[in-house]
């Protein structure tokens, strides 16, 4: 496959190097104008710049950028993949993409981000869902550059739990648009944005993220829980958010797919 990536972060490097043990090839990455002139072989500074012919473009760059390029990409015809699900809490987002997707006969895929269980959820809203929470705790320093910051001091957490947000997957997802992709991801694969249970927590007694998902319903319930590490490159990026990008693009080509 011919594929496009937006951004160059650390989810963006930990792509390409996937990629590149796979039959598929990076033909350009999609970045701010200001740093087109960094690498002029491979950088474009706009949708309209990128190649023809693209198989699938990759948003690995947030909320903002999926927002900003994904509606022109879906109307001209061009798969998405994002992880960015948290961007989809904004309605007019949401709408928007919708719409430049059925313009472009186009599909946005959405990747599972750093949580799994999400199959569980599909199957179990097909019956009669009851309540859907989701918890995520992570190290103070997890949390730097949040709304957290300013109703905790993080930089004195020493031990101890502190929840700095109660809410719907809406309200966190709008408010942490760098830590809310997981509770998004639950709420689009469950009972929607408003009718998820959302707390965050800072916990100076973990050191690693921990998601959980606690559900019940005519299913029964269950509860799943994720202790994920950070990629090497930036401690705030999930190394299961960049590895479930790889793994949709490998079903999407499977013969066979789970």
């Amino acid at each position: 496959m011919r594929i496009g990536l937006i951004g160059n972060g650390a989810i963006a490097s930990y792509v390409q190097r996937a990629l590149a043990q796979r039959p598929h090839s990076v033909e350009a990455i999609l970045v701010r104008p200001s740093r087109v002139a960094d690498n002029p072989r491979l950088f474009v500074g706009s949708v309209a710049e990128l190649p023809d012919g693209l198989d699938m473009v990759i948003d690995c760059a947030g909320h903002a950028a999926l927002a900003a390029h994904g509606p022109a990409l879906l109307a001209r015809g061009t798969d998405l993949l994002t992880v960015s699900l948290g961007a989809l809490a904004d309605e007019s987002v949401f709408q928007n993409l919708q719409a430049a997707a059925r313009k472009g006969n186009a599909k946005l895929h959405l990747a599972s981000g750093a949580i799994g269980a999400l199959d569980c959820l599909q199957a179990a809203r097909v019956g009669q869902l009851h309540h859907v929470t989701y918890v995520g705790r992570k190290p103070p320093t997890g949390w730097i550059g949040s709304p957290a910051e300013q109703k905790i001091d993080l930089a004195a957490l020493r031990t101890g739990a502190h929840t700095h947000f109660e809410g719907t997957a809406r309200e966190a997802a709008l408010a942490y648009p760098k830590n809310a992709n997981v509770a998004a991801a639950v709420a689009l694969a469950g009972v929607g944005f408003d009718k998820t249970t959302v707390r965050l927590i800072a916990d100076a007694d973990v050191g690693a993220n921990i998601h959980e998902i606690e559900a019940s319903g005519d299913f029964g319930s269950f509860t799943f829980q994720i202790s994920g590490h950070s990629l090497p490159d930036n401690p705030r990026s999930s190394a299961l958010a960049a590895m479930s990008i790889i793994s949709k693009l490998d079903a999407r080509g499977a013969v066979v797919t789970l």
